[in-house]
């Protein structure tokens, strides 16, 4: 930067009054930043009390957490601060979830291309992977901002919902993309969506009783038996994908639905906290 040049000390006051037009006031600007003589023609011409404040506005700009990619996001689509917050802190929408539950996706899809039991295995195993994330979605000593939700400005079932409502749409979106690649492009590229519905509700439902974690355990050990039962049953392990059971999965959306509907206020006193 050259600094041969020295400022006007008619211009510096000018610059300290606000005075200045626009393309002065950049020159001015820059020169300063390299000149400390000039700097000390200002020094006198600006109060204290400004100039603190915008040092302590600069130092909480400076020292402020930069938003996580997950924040940011969500701040894009129009969610006010507090609440894209909230939900970029849920560790099941954290990147190390994600490549957890893709790690996971990935084995089951594999053993799914291998033979009609790893169909069987990845059916069974899709629909549980929003209901463990629901799981991790809140909750004591799992969720990092537990005290924070419980004292944030909205209430505790709503702040479920939304949270509930992201990490369903993002574990569907993942698992959806998987079974694309499964070996058949037929109904069974899809027979888990409805039951991830039915078992993520169901869990939501139980949770209004019970710990979420040990909510999400019991909800995921019925359902591996059920559909183990059935397979055996039958003699055709996809068996509970069928009509029939998807069918008895929309039943359990609804009256889980219904629970949720007239229990919700179970979640403001955190009966399991």
């Amino acid at each position: 930067m050259n600094t041969r040049w020295h400022a006007d000390p008619a211009a510096v006051a000018r610059y300290a009054g606000g005075e200045l037009d626009e393309a002065r006031t950049y020159s001015l600007e820059a020169h300063l930043f390299a000149c400390g003589q000039c700097r000390a023609l200002l020094s006198p011409l600006m109060e204290p009390e400004v100039v603190a404040r915008v040092w302590s506005e600069i130092e909480e700009a400076v020292d402020a957490p930069r938003p996580a990619p997950v924040e940011r996001f969500l701040r894009h689509l129009g969610l006010p601060d507090h609440l894209s917050r909230l939900l970029a802190a849920t560790p099941s929408l954290r990147l190390s979830w994600f490549a957890a539950v893709g790690a996971a996706l990935g084995f089951a899809l594999l053993a799914a291309r291998g033979d009609h039991a790893g169909l069987v295995v990845f059916l069974a195993m899709a629909p549980l992977i929003p209901v463990a994330g629901v799981a991790a979605a809140f909750g004591p000593g799992i969720d990092p901002t537990y005290e924070i939700g419980v004292a944030a400005p909205v209430r505790s079932f709503r702040l479920l919902l939304i949270r509930s409502t992201a990490v369903l749409a993002a574990s569907l979106v993942l698992t959806g993309l998987v079974a694309l690649a499964l070996p058949r492009l037929d109904w069974t590229a899809v027979a888990w969506l409805l039951p991830a519905f039915a078992l993520t509700l169901a869990t939501l439902a139980v949770s209004t009783v019970a710990e979420p974690v040990p909510s999400a355990v019991g909800v995921a050990l019925g359902w591996i038996v059920a559909v183990t039962l059935v397979g055996q049953l039958s003699g055709d392990g996809v068996a509970a994908f069928h009509a029939t059971g998807q069918v008895l999965c929309l039943g359990v959306v609804a009256v889980a639905g219904l629970i949720l509907t007239r229990r919700s206020e179970a979640f403001d006193r955190r009966p399991w906290s």
